[in-house]
């Protein structure tokens, strides 16, 4: 997301450095990358007994040393944006102390909220109606263990951070409609600005149809569960029965980022997730290829774009509607081309890198 912020604000003529981890396996480009230090083997374990001991986090602190070393770098900018509200994956003393400069040194900050966060987790587990990745936790498919990073904003310290945050910030902005729903009435938050799209990364083509309709299913074990890559898998395996000569399957596990996006050109139909009311980032980058994509599209999703036709499957946590909606399209392949051109046009009019990065501006210069 901020890549492509970047690439907007750059050709709008601004300097923009990004500082930050690279997401693990993904590898994510960034300026000035940072490294999750002692976080695994014969480390990680020592790290958790000295942890358990002291309550010294040595994570923490080497995090906290890395910025510390590069200071200079990182003051007197007119705009400095937190990608969430533990950008720096610390304990509270050390996010907190890292944070401390950066409101201290910098002109403006801002707080998106694109992620886990105090009022996205807050929220979603008073209401556990809400479509959202608290709920495969709830029904017991989560262990506490593989949930810490959710779990964590539930906990004192970072109601703390949180409300810490807040106090220093010029305010914050949601990136979609998930983040958006916990957000609304709250004194800082000045609304949703959509994900930006480098639409000139990703070429207008049409999607041909000439054998067997081609499918994708991208998964990061890492978050299995949270994305509903079970349900995926089991209308997946239906589908495989029920069409045969009809449809091919390409799966693929936890590869880097720039693999992953392009492993799916092939493909007419991409699944992505099943718990959300909008599209995440790699909903709409399939999206801008053309793709038919199975994500989050409620009907707020349709009402805040006043979309009258799909332009994405809303996909939801149950397998037989998963099979049904599949079916169709394999039966119907004109409404596959149909949703691919609508999807494409859509990226164009709400998501353009140029027209984002020119709300941010706007944003950042008003508040």
């Amino acid at each position: 997301m901020h890549n492509s912020l970047k690439e907007g604000l750059q050709k709008l003529g601004n300097e923009v450095t990004i500082l930050g981890f690279k997401d693990g396996f993904k590898d994510f480009p960034v300026d000035f990358p940072l490294e999750k230090k002692w976080d695994n083997g014969a480390l990680k374990k020592v790290k958790l007994a000295v942890l358990k001991l002291t309550g010294f986090d040595i994570s923490s602190y080497l995090t906290y040393q890395q910025v510390k070393k590069n200071k200079p770098l990182f003051k007197e900018a007119d705009i400095v944006q937190l990608i969430n509200e533990n950008s720096f994956f610390c304990n509270y003393y050390y996010e907190k102390k890292i944070l401390k400069f950066f409101f201290k040194r910098n002109k403006k900050v801002f707080l998106l909220s694109c992620g886990d966060d105090y009022p996205y987790v807050k929220y979603n587990f008073e209401h556990p109606e809400n479509k959202s990745i608290v709920q495969p936790y709830l029904a017991g498919k989560i262990e506490d263990k593989n949930f810490s990073n959710v779990l964590k904003f539930r906990t004192a310290a970072f109601e703390k951070l949180h409300h810490y945050i807040y106090r220093n910030i010029n305010c914050v902005i949601a990136s979609d409609l998930d983040y958006h729903i916990p957000l609304q009435n709250h004194s800082k938050y000045i609304g949703l600005i959509p994900n930006p799209i480098n639409i000139d990364n990703f070429s207008k083509t049409e999607l041909e149809i000439n054998d067997k309709i081609v499918i994708f299913h991208g998964i990061n074990r890492e978050s299995y569960f949270k994305k509903g890559n079970d349900y995926f898998e089991a209308a997946l395996a239906i589908i495989e029965k029920k069409y045969p000569e009809k449809v091919t399957v390409l799966v693929t596990e936890n590869v880097p980022y720039e693999d992953y996006i392009n492993r799916y050109n092939q493909a007419h139909i991409v699944l992505d997730q099943v718990y959300g009311h909008d599209q995440g980032y790699n909903a709409l980058e399939a999206m801008a290829k053309g793709k038919v994509v199975f994500t989050g599209a409620e009907d707020i999703f349709e009402n805040y774009y006043n979309i009258t036709k799909k332009v994405a499957i809303n996909a939801l946590p149950n397998v037989d509607y998963l099979v049904q909606e599949l079916s169709f399209l394999i039966e119907n392949p004109e409404e596959i081309k149909a949703i691919s051109k609508r999807a494409r046009t859509f990226i164009e009019e709400e998501h353009d890198y140029l027209k984002i990065a020119e709300k941010y501006l706007e944003v950042w210069e008003k508040y």
